[in-house]
C-alpha cells in the first residue's frame, strides 16, 4: 500500500511530466528545490504567473484545494491540478482568473 505522501509526490512528478509534454520545459517539483509549507507543489519558470496545487486522489474536495492554492499562491493565479487514478488530468481554478487568461490569449474575440 502506497502512504499518501508517496502519492502526492507521484502526482506531482506525473503533473510536472505533463507540463513537460505539452512543452513547459522548466516545469519541476516544488517543495523539493523550495522547501517551505506553501512552496508550489509544481513550479514552472515557463508560467511564472501561475501557483500549481496538485492532487492525485479518488475523492478530492475541490473547494478545501482550491482554498490551499488560493492561501499559499502569494499573488499568482491558484490553480488546482487534479487527477483519479486512470483518469485524465484536470484543472481547476477562479472564472475571473481563466477568463482573464482566455482574454490575454489568441483566441477569437466573439462579437
Amino acid at each position: 500500500m502506497i502512504n499518501s505522501r508517496q502519492k502526492g509526490a507521484r502526482g506531482e512528478r506525473l503533473w510536472r511530466d505533463k507540463l513537460r509534454e505539452a512543452g513547459f520545459s522548466s516545469a519541476i517539483r516544488g517543495q523539493q528545490f523550495s522547501g517551505g509549507a506553501d512552496s508550489p507543489d509544481v513550479k514552472c519558470d515557463d508560467l511564472p504567473d501561475i501557483h500549481f496545487e496538485v492532487k492525485f486522489v479518488e475523492h478530492l474536495n475541490i473547494e478545501t484545494a482550491m482554498e490551499q492554492s488560493i492561501r499559499d499562491s502569494k499573488g499568482k493565479i491558484p490553480v488546482v491540478s487534479h487527477k483519479r487514478c486512470r483518469s485524465d488530468w484536470l484543472v481547476t481554478m477562479r472564472a475571473d482568473d481563466w477568463l482573464n487568461l482566455i482574454k490575454e490569449s489568441h483566441f477569437p474575440r466573439v462579437g
